[in-house]
């Protein structure tokens, strides 16, 4: 099978595009954010003079700095110390209870969907053109780094599979402008029966039959939609309704905007694709104008250096790709001239990285040593109820294959334990305790010829629970609006 070559100037150009896309449709979206009605947007309302601020860009910002600081294949551990170093005074919805289960010692995966109602929402498909960015005409590479990206707050949800998606779809434009064929790369790296799948196929088949874009809107409402403005299914439609049913760049965003709803990001994720699709020659001077080039940061975006505009952001964000290109963490590589092989379309289509991704266990907690992958795995949540013995396993992979090996378990002093026992690659054990007044933590080791691999692992008490209402956030600052006990008032 070939291998696919882009032009690093064609590249840059389209990277530069993707970042004016996002700063454009995000600043078009952000004053009817949360608003269910349809709209009637022809330009922006009001016009204005530099990009709104927005946490769609600002966490990839986060994510590019963890990559330029040497963490080039990042992994869940690096995802946890960028976000508690940048992201934990973000108070809304998956945020905030991401940041609360990774401040008490859960880790990724298991850190995205315990105690999170919001796992469905938008926060994470809204960071997904850093992957493709990164891994450019390698769409299974980037939706693999979306899912792991997601792992953090949207584990085993509908935003891991959003995120997913549009990473692939974003990749893949890189090398091809149709968007039929950039819909079928992206539905093909998650699960047919997921929400986001589902809706996705349904605006095709609206736009087949020849619906209007209101008559395929209402239909989305119908058959997905939720009460929540930020849940995921029915703004991914949203954006695709815009993205198929627009005749231009600007009519595009206006459309998928004036669906309503989650509007700063369907605009944001739709003006990122359209400049990877068409590069900078694409997006009329109408709309790039009044915001032109300046990054803004939203204040709770901590501690960050960040590029102070977007050709700045451009050429980092080309940096990281080359090297990871040249480390061979991408398919694609990046020279003098495009080179489209005649097999590109099977290339853009493989899957294994990305459907092996969406098949990890969202009720675990998965560390990488080296070459290796162990994952506790909490058969459900990660709570032990004094006197009731609860099942745990440990299971280890190397490069993606599953591995034998021996285990060892270090329990808290009073607590009893039974096993291992072999569940196929799994090792199943038994904990109980009579008494737990607080969480504690099991030493796990893991003994290969030659190599043991210690870990230790959070169990959760009762006393530890605090679950929230749907719908509800945690507790903010009454002066900054910070998530409370790490808002910007502090220090």
């Amino acid at each position: 099978m070939g291998q696919i070559q882009l032009d690093w100037e064609r590249y840059l150009d389209k990277v530069y595009a993707c970042w004016m896309g996002k700063n454009i449709g995000g600043t078009l979206g952000t004053p009817l954010e949360g608003k269910k009605e349809v709209h009637s947007l022809t330009f922006y309302d009001p016009v204005p003079d530099r990009p709104l601020p927005n946490d769609d860009l600002d966490f990839q910002l986060v994510w590019l700095r963890m990559l330029l600081d040497g963490r080039i294949d990042p992994w869940l551990d690096d995802f946890s110390e960028y976000w508690l170093r940048h992201l934990s005074a973000y108070p809304w919805n998956e945020y905030g209870f991401c940041a609360r289960n990774l401040e008490r010692g859960l880790r990724p995966p298991v850190s995205g969907c315990f105690e999170n109602y919001f796992v469905d929402e938008m926060g994470s498909p809204i960071r997904s053109e850093i992957w493709a960015c990164v891994s450019p005409g390698d769409p299974q590479t980037a939706a693999s780094l979306a899912w792991r990206d997601s792992a953090l707050d949207h584990a085993g949800g509908e935003g891991t599979y959003g995120e997913m998606f549009w990473a692939a779809v974003e990749s893949a434009a890189f090398v091809l402008d149709d968007p039929q064929t950039l819909i079928r790369i992206g539905l093909s790296m998650i699960p047919s029966s997921s929400l986001i799948h589902r809706t996705v196929r349904e605006v095709l088949w609206c736009h087949r039959k020849g619906l209007s874009w209101i008559e395929a809107r209402n239909r989305i409402l119908h058959c997905f939609g939720h009460a929540q403005p930020c849940n995921a299914p029915q703004n991914h439609g949203f954006t695709v309704i815009g993205l198929l049913y627009g005749r231009d760049f600007g009519d595009k965003l206006c459309t998928a905007v004036n669906c309503g709803y989650d509007t700063d990001c369907t605009g944001a994720t739709l003006g990122s694709l359209l400049g990877i699709m068409n590069g900078s020659s694409g997006i009329p001077s109408r709309w790039a104008e009044p915001i032109g080039e300046e990054i803004v940061l939203h204040k709770f975006t901590k501690n960050l250096k960040a590029p102070r505009d977007v050709r700045e952001l451009t050429e980092l964000t080309g940096r990281v790709a080359r090297r990871r290109s040249e480390a061979g963490l991408c398919s694609t590589t990046l020279g003098d001239a495009d080179v489209t092989p005649g097999d590109a379309l099977s290339i853009l289509f493989r899957n294994h990285k990305a459907l092996a991704a969406a098949r990890r266990d969202p009720q675990s907690s998965i560390v990488r040593r080296g070459s290796y992958e162990l994952s506790f795995h909490y058969m459900g949540d990660p709570v032990l109820y004094p006197g009731v013995e609860k099942e745990v396993a440990v299971s280890l992979e190397k490069d993606g294959s599953p591995q034998q090996f021996r285990l060892d378990v270090e329990l808290p002093e009073g607590w009893v334990g039974d096993g291992p026992f072999e569940y196929g690659c799994w090792k199943v054990f038994r904990v109980k305790a009579p008494s737990l007044e607080k969480g504690q933590e099991i030493g796990v080791k893991a003994k290969l010829d030659g190599e043991d691999l210690t870990e230790r692992f959070l169990l959760l008490s009762p006393s530890d629970l605090d679950p929230y209402g749907c719908s509800l956030n945690v507790p903010t600052c009454p002066r900054c609006g910070g998530r409370l006990g790490s808002c910007i008032c502090e220090g």
